[in-house]
């Protein structure tokens, strides 16, 4: 393709072409159609654009190598080069290669270019390597820091869904290495966040079960029961589950009365947790009843199954 062909077209408009070039006939063709642009043409969305292309086909080398020519193209317009260190900090989570992303985190820190998505990305590889404490240090300091991206701390854009993510993660990593202190410090963090969401109320449910503390997480059904939430049967099911694992079934039976009364559809899950808790304490005759219940409130194309075991037992 041709100088003259180009000469019309504004930066965007070729930076969008470079992309459907890459999509369509592929990188090789891509580099090609790059060259033929005449330098007056090419600006950092044109430069950004092949960079991403490289950083699509995971060419690290390429990446690293055509970002610097980018730096040298005019050291003065650096601090706009934002979202072409985001490119390379997402290429580098996408591959592994985490001391390079930490590397470049830095020099952007340094640099002052750091945005919601950079830190986005950072708290993705967090969570991808399980790394407890670097993803509190980042909540830590993007919390504490008074110039940190405002809209980290905004639920209705992507980070503040990434924050809850990271909250709602390190609940039940706290919970499956028994730090009860934990748990409860970084859920008091999370209902911060608004509005409230199930998701978040079945973490702290699914953690205090694991740390065997009822109490607290009836406090936290109660609390979920007159908030504003609206109704998912898996919140009622990790509380059945958690009083079954301890022989509670009496307050099994009271809660889905309570739920009951409400005139709430409970679905098979439920009962079939119930189920399984009568199996396992050996009232058989409760067992039967509540997996007939638990057969019936199941529907068709849902993925939930009734547990084998119990299913087995009582049609035995």
């Amino acid at each position: 393709m041709s100088n003259e062909r180009t000469l019309h077209l504004v930066s965007r408009d070729i930076a969008s072409r470079l992309d459907l070039i890459d999509q369509v006939r592929g990188l090789d063709q891509a580099e090609k159609y790059f060259s033929s642009i005449s330098d007056t043409l090419r600006d950092f969305k044109v430069y950004g654009a092949l960079l991403n292309c490289y950083a699509q086909h995971n060419s690290m080398e390429k990446v690293e190598a055509f970002m610097q020519k980018i730096k040298e193209y005019d050291p003065k317009q650096v601090p706009r080069l934002t979202k072409n260190y985001n490119i390379m900090l997402r290429l580098y989570a996408r591959i592994g290669q985490y001391e390079k992303l930490n590397s470049l985190m830095q020099e952007m820190k340094e640099k002052n270019l750091c945005d919601s998505f950079s830190y986005n990305i950072r708290l993705n590889a967090y969570l991808t390597t399980n790394d407890i404490n670097g993803m509190e240090k980042l909540l830590d300091q993007l919390e504490a820091d008074p110039v940190a991206p405002v809209d980290w701390k905004s639920e209705k854009l992507i980070k503040g869904k990434m924050m809850r993510v990271a909250y709602e993660s390190l609940i039940i990593k706290y919970a499956a290495i028994g730090k009860k202190d934990d748990v409860y410090r970084i859920w008091n963090m999370c209902k911060m966040l608004k509005p409230s969401r199930n998701s978040s109320y079945i973490s702290m449910l699914t953690a205090l079960s694991k740390l065997n503390d009822i109490d607290g997480a009836e406090r936290i059904l109660e609390e979920w029961e007159s908030g504003n939430t609206c109704f998912d049967n898996k919140i009622p099911n990790v509380m059945v589950s958690a009083y079954c694992k301890n022989g509670m079934l009496e307050k099994v039976e009271a809660c889905i009365a309570r739920l009951s009364e409400r005139k709430i559809d409970l679905d098979g899950s439920v009962w079939d947790s119930l189920a399984r808790g009568y199996y396992e304490f050996n009232d058989m005759d409760k067992a039967v009843e509540t997996m007939k219940k638990s057969v019936l409130a199941g529907k068709q194309g849902w993925r939930w199954r009734p547990y084998p075991f119990t299913l087995a037992t009582c049609m035995y």
